[in-house]
C-alpha cells in the first residue's frame, strides 16, 4: 500500500503544493472528482494516456488515508 502512495508527489511549483501524481499536472482532486462525476477507470486512462491504473488507485488510497483520520467534533449550534 505505501508504495502506491510513493504515487503522489507534492511540489510548490506544480498546482501550488496540491497532491499531485507523479510530477504531472494531474491532480489527486481532479481524479477524485472525475470518480465522483462517472468516469470510469478506463474513461479517465483513456483521456490522460501519461496515467496508469496504480496512479487511480493511489489516488483512491490517498482519500481514503485522510478521511480515515478525519476527527468529527459535535457542534452545538449558536443561538
Amino acid at each position: 500500500m505505501e508504495n502506491l502512495l510513493s504515487r503522489i508527489t507534492f511540489s510548490r511549483e506544480v498546482l501550488c503544493g496540491k497532491p499531485i501524481i507523479r510530477g504531472l499536472r494531474i491532480s489527486v482532486a481532479m481524479i477524485l472528482e472525475l470518480l465522483a462525476k462517472g468516469a470510469s477507470i478506463q474513461e479517465i486512462l483513456e483521456d490522460y494516456p501519461e496515467l496508469e491504473i496504480a496512479d487511480i488507485y493511489a489516488a483512491l488510497l490517498y482519500a481514503q488515508r485522510l478521511v480515515a483520520n478525519e476527527e468529527v467534533f459535535d457542534r452545538v449550534a449558536a443561538s
